[in-house]
């Protein structure tokens, strides 16, 4: 279960700055991972805050669970979510299979303690590199792109899990399709839609994407 501190404990907790995370020098080729909690602007300030210790609580846990370190990450906080890319030996297929699934599991914790987080998570790989301002690049607008649209937040709207994972049509063809570390294509369901005239294509999953998960 994951191990979280009292609300009270908690409210000037630092966030990660970008200070704290891996620097990126030069173009490279790097998975993406991006996620958002449902409902944040609704929040006053004090749960908003209260929300993003949860949320850093939730992806510590899940990345220490499935053998990832986020020190290594190159982070970049997005206030209600994250914006990270992963380092260039990550194993695309363990991220997708085995952290998603980390991150449904301490989700399903927080909803047990009775502090539940609805969040979508959107994954991609492609060129990139850090600017003054963040990240710039194909692949962090391709990322975002999925994580932000209309498609995506309704199906976590409607879905059973506390997570909808969404993911680009390459990384479904050049990753999910392998069925690597028990990979289920069939629980993933291709999705179009179009943003400021650019048409993108991503697969759906709701929960965890292995076979065999006790959710599926």
């Amino acid at each position: 279960m994951i191990a979280l501190l009292p609300d009270a404990d908690r409210r000037d907790a630092p966030g990660v700055t970008l200070e704290m995370v891996t620097p990126l020098h030069g173009l490279v080729y790097r998975l993406v991972v991006a996620v958002d909690v449902e409902g944040y602007s609704k929040l006053d300030a004090l749960d908003q805050s209260l929300v993003q210790s949860r949320l850093s609580d939730v992806l510590d846990v899940a990345a220490r669970k499935a053998g990832l370190d986020r020190d290594l990450w190159y982070r970049q906080v997005r206030g209600d979510g994250e914006l990270a890319v992963l380092p260039t030996d990550a194993d695309a297929a363990w991220v997708v299979a085995h952290f998603t699934e980390q991150l449904t599991e301490a989700l399903a914790d927080l909803r047990r303690a009775g502090t539940p987080l609805r969040m979508r998570v959107a994954m991609h790989c492609g060129p990139l590199t850090a600017g003054a301002f963040g990240l710039v690049g194909d692949a962090p607008i391709v990322t975002c792109r999925l994580l932000d649209a209309k498609v995506v937040r309704d199906a976590l709207a409607t879905a059973d899990d506390d997570l909808v994972l969404v993911i680009s049509q390459q990384l479904h063809d050049d990753v999910v399709r392998t069925r690597f570390h028990d990979l289920d294509p069939s629980r993933f369901r291709p999705t179009r839609f179009r943003v400021k005239k650019q048409v993108y294509s991503g697969y759906l999953c709701p929960g965890a994407p292995r076979r065999g998960w006790p959710n599926g």
